[in-house]
């Protein structure tokens, strides 16, 4: 009877983990093209998404205050009862990503440069890196390069005041293609044919980057490989939803008046963002 009572209880506590939401962060609007991939990938969770505009953007901001926004930001998402939480930001996961495994008990997912389809793509041998200068700097890109990279040639192109812009709404605006003018071309003149978007921001322009590097480069966006590697590790540890449609919430520290236009674009729901303070 106790066994019998010990196994039901379990099986409670298991189904309760499995029905609790995802939480998803990033400085901004990027990280919603983790969310729209997770989205496709796991209809049925339950997602808590929080772009940190207050503190927007990341790359230019020191290590310790990133590591700082982070936790606190994990930690919220933690006492939401998320069973566990993706740091949908390259600048965030190079600066804080250890010390939260180390911190928090669940799963926590990153982000980070995909050289290692990048290799596997390129011909000339030649990868162009767009990303800001927290990842570019950061200990976790040297260490993929040391991973992964061997004769091929490695350019870095921070892509300073990107972020910024493309967070400002307008995807068409002037600003955007004099920034991408000076990033993208020449990368292609110094003989890549691969790009990489290091950044989570920079998806939701990639027309506009793929526009500028010409149609014979490969863009390697990394979005999907984060979604698969979320529902491996659920599924590894038997935390799958599958009983209903999944219900999004969507929060800012700032206020960023674009916020909901993005949710729109790129969701196609019209859902309004809450304010929060962390």
């Amino acid at each position: 009877m106790s066994r019998a009572l010990n196994t039901g209880q379990n099986n409670k506590k298991a189904t309760q983990m499995n029905s609790q939401p995802i939480g998803i962060f990033d400085s901004g609007i990027g990280g919603l093209s983790i969310l729209k991939e997770i989205s496709y990938l796991l209809p049925n969770e339950d997602l808590i998404y929080i772009g940190d505009t207050a503190f927007l953007p990341y790359g230019t901001k020191s290590k310790e205050l990133i590591e700082d926004r982070a936790h606190k930001i994990c930690n919220h998402l933690v006492s939401k009862n998320c069973k566990s939480v993706v740091v949908a930001c390259n600048t965030a996961t190079s600066a804080a990503i250890h010390k939260l495994r180390a911190t928090f008990s669940i799963p926590i997912i990153g982000i980070e440069p995909a050289l290692k389809p990048a290799t596997q793509k390129t011909q000339s041998r030649i990868i162009g890196i767009l990303a800001t200068e927290g990842t570019l700097d950061g200990e976790k890109f040297a260490t993929l390069k040391q991973r992964f990279v061997n004769d091929i040639t490695i350019l870095h192109q921070p892509c300073t005041g990107l972020v910024e812009v493309i967070e400002a709404g307008d995807h068409d605006d002037k600003k955007i293609h004099e920034l991408l003018k000076i990033y993208v071309p020449p990368l292609i003149d110094q003989g890549a044919d691969t790009l990489v978007l290091g950044c989570t921001h920079f998806p939701l322009i990639k027309p506009l980057i793929a526009a500028y590097a010409g149609p014979k480069i490969n863009i390697i966006d990394p979005s999907l490989a984060v979604a698969n590697e979320l529902k491996r590790q659920l599924k590894t540890k038997s935390l799958l939803r599958d009983d209903k449609s999944g219900i999004y919430t969507f929060f800012q520290t700032g206020t960023n008046q674009f916020f909901e236009t993005f949710i729109s674009r790129q969701l196609g729901l019209k859902q309004a963002s809450c304010s929060l303070s962390i």
